[in-house]
């Protein structure tokens, strides 16, 4: 059995967060697999994000000061030399720089990095640090969908990566019960229920779909799901076009299937993303999701039930909204799903990558 390290930033609720806890699930490598956060420690980890209980025998935190900490990539080389790593698999430029050198310094066979978005890649001095992180480290590159994986190459010229779709469990995402989830979770059972989840931050822009409320049909309501800086902020937005009663702010929600279980529509308005999970997740649920056209959302969509949305035009967002409210799915997209973005098949993936320790011809 190989001792495998992912390594993330931080281990606070988030899509990228959650989908190494699922790699970490469902690999064959489980037995030997750890999840090391740079920042943060255990105590205040388990206490934000009880998801994390189950595998807090298989976490390590670093606990990393801000800015740049040299000897973090000293502290990274002892650890993967005690623990004997054979792969460590970096998320992000961060973990790719303190622990792709770190593990070049250990000796440790192989490093797989993924980048599950290429946004950052549009600021030059970060392409230009992602380009020195990529020679020095030389790890097997994974993009998490086509639109990543061109982006690599167009902005940074690397012809050599594969494509390892993100995936969710589809046994814990799965259809229920619409008014059981409903009056679990505290909401009308009477109301259309348009969804969002995601960390409530600007770039997620959870104010757009507030800004439409009051041209949409009174018994439609808008239910978003997670934590963040913009909560008092979105919350007085509400309060200030009058609907505040049709805006249900359900904060950290744990179970999320429940969440999805209880919507009508899913929908996400980011001004950027990677490979989202959340739309998976909706759509795992047998719910419609509609996302807008940044990264690799539209490549997340059930091609017979999925939207593109028009965020930035009010009057075009709130015809878009309507019109899939009152529209029955050609097809549930749940088989979609089922077909391109089971956790297992990623999982697997991600586990023959490292058995090669290298990329496919």
């Amino acid at each position: 059995m190989k001792t495998v390290i992912q390594v993330v930033q931080h281990l606070k609720p988030g899509g990228l967060e959650a989908l190494a806890l699922d790699i970490l699930r469902f690999s064959a490598n489980q037995d030997s697999m750890y999840l090391l956060s740079l920042e943060g420690n255990k105590t205040s980890a388990l206490e934000h994000w009880p998801r994390l209980e189950a595998v807090a025998d298989k976490l390590i935190f670093m606990d990393k000061a801000p800015g740049f900490s040299p000897e973090l990539i000293l502290a990274l080389t002892r650890l993967f030399h005690r623990l004997n790593a054979n792969i460590v698999h970096t998320h992000h430029i961060g973990p790719l720089l303190y622990a792709g050198l770190a593990a070049r310094l250990a000796g440790v066979p192989t490093l797989i990095h993924t980048e599950h978005d290429a946004w950052h890649l549009a600021n030059e001095k970060r392409c230009r640090l992602q380009k020195l992180a990529l020679t020095f480290c030389r790890p097997l590159l994974v993009a998490d969908g086509a639109q990543v994986a061109s982006q690599l190459y167009q902005r940074l010229k690397r012809r050599h990566v594969m494509t390892i779709l993100n995936g969710i469990d589809t046994e814990r995402f799965r259809p229920g019960r619409q008014e059981k989830a409903r009056q679990s979770l505290g909401l009308p059972q009477d109301a259309l229920l348009i969804g969002t989840a995601g960390r409530l931050e600007p770039v997620k822009r959870q104010f757009l779909l507030i800004d439409v409320l009051p041209e949409l049909p009174h018994h439609v309501h808008l239910v978003i799901a997670g934590q963040g800086s913009m909560a008092d902020k979105l919350f007085n937005h509400a309060l200030s076009l009058n609907v505040t009663e049709r805006v249900h702010f359900m904060g950290l929600v744990e179970d999320m299937p429940q969440f999805y279980q209880a919507l009508d529509l899913f929908c996400l308005v980011s001004a950027a993303e990677g490979y989202p999970l959340t739309p998976l997740e909706a759509q795992a649920c047998g719910i419609p999701a509609a996302v807008t056209d940044v990264g690799a959302c539209k490549e997340t969509l059930c091609p017979f039930s999925g939207i593109i949305l028009s965020p930035e035009d009010p009057r075009t967002l709130t015809y878009q909204l309507t019109t899939a409210l009152m529209t029955k799915p050609r097809q549930n997209p749940r088989h979609h799903i089922l077909q391109h973005n089971d956790v297992r098949k990623m999982a697997q993936a991600y586990d023959e990558l490292g058995r090669l320790g290298k990329l496919p011809a």
